[in-house]
C-alpha cells in the first residue's frame, strides 16, 4: 500500500486506480527464446480500464540488453538495465535491485511458507497489463504515443506459495521506485511457471485524441 497522491501522478488516464497499492516483482527467466535466462525487477500498478480489472507497467529493470532493447522496441515494456537478482538465503527467498553499484530495493520473503492456491497463482500472472508506447519523430517531436495492451497466456503453475515479507525502497534519482513509498505490505507470492508473452495491441491513441497525457 503507497501514498494515493504520489499514484495518480504516475498512472496516465484513461486508466484509473481503485486502490492505491503497487507490486514490486521480481522475475527469473530461466530460459527465453533468443535470449537465454535473465532477471527482471520493478513495479506494476492496479487499474482498472473501461470495465477489465488489469495493472500498469510502471518500471522494469533488467540485466540483459538485447531483452531490454526488444521489449521498448517490439512491445511497449518501460525496460531499461540493471542489477536484479533472485535468491534463496538463510530460509528466505530475497530479491534486490541495483542501479549501477546502489542498492535500490531489498525484498524478502519466508521461503516456502504457506502454499498458494494455484488458481489464484494463475490469475495474479495472467492479469491484463498496460503502458505506453512512445516512438519520436525525426524533429524531436511525437510519431507515436498510445496506450497499449498485453496478457500473459499459456500459463503452467508449477509451485505457488505465500508468506510475510517486508520491502525496502532506497532513494535513487535514476531508479525512483521510492517515489512510490512502501506504507504497508499487503501480501506477497512465490511462482514458479512456464508461460508465453503475447503481442501488446494498440487501446488509445493520446496523440489522435489529442489528450497528451502523462509518459508522452
Amino acid at each position: 500500500r503507497t501514498d494515493p497522491e504520489a499514484l495518480r501522478a504516475v498512472v496516465p488516464e484513461p486508466l484509473e486506480i481503485e486502490e492505491p497499492l503497487v507490486r514490486f516483482e521480481v522475475m527469473k527467466m530461466g530460459e527465453v527464446d533468443g535470449f537465454g535466462p535473465y532477471v527482471e525487477a520493478g513495479q506494476v500498478i492496479p487499474i482498472r480500464h473501461g470495465g477489465e480489472h488489469g495493472e500498469y507497467l510502471h518500471a522494469m529493470y533488467l540485466d540483459n540488453f538485447a531483452a531490454t532493447a526488444a521489449g521498448r522496441e517490439l512491445s511497449a515494456y518501460p525496460k531499461v538495465m540493471g542489477s536484479p537478482r533472485l535468491f534463496t538465503e538463510a530460509s528466505t527467498l530475497v530479491g534486490t535491485l541495483d542501479y549501477g553499484s546502489q542498492r535500490v530495493t531489498t525484498a524478502t520473503m519466508a521461503y516456502k511458507w504457506q502454499p498458494l492456491d494455484p488458481e489464484e497463482a494463475r490469475d495474479q500472472i495472467t492479469v491484463p497489463t498496460y503502458a505506453v508506447k512512445v516512438i519520436p519523430d525525426y524533429s524531436g517531436g511525437l510519431r507515436v504515443c498510445d496506450l497499449v495492451r498485453t496478457r500473459i497466456t499459456d500459463v503452467t503453475v508449477k509451485e505457488a506459495w505465500t508468506g510475510p515479507a517486508r520491502l525496502q525502497l532506497n532513494a535513487h534519482v535514476m531508479a525512483p521506485l521510492a517515489d512510490l513509498p512502501v506504507l504497508e505490505v499487503v501480501s506477497a507470492s512465490h511462482i514458479v511457471t512456464d508461460l508465453t508473452l503475447a503481442p501488446v495491441a494498440p487501446v488509445h491513441d493520446y496523440l489522435a485524441l489529442g489528450t497528451g497525457e502523462p509518459g508522452c
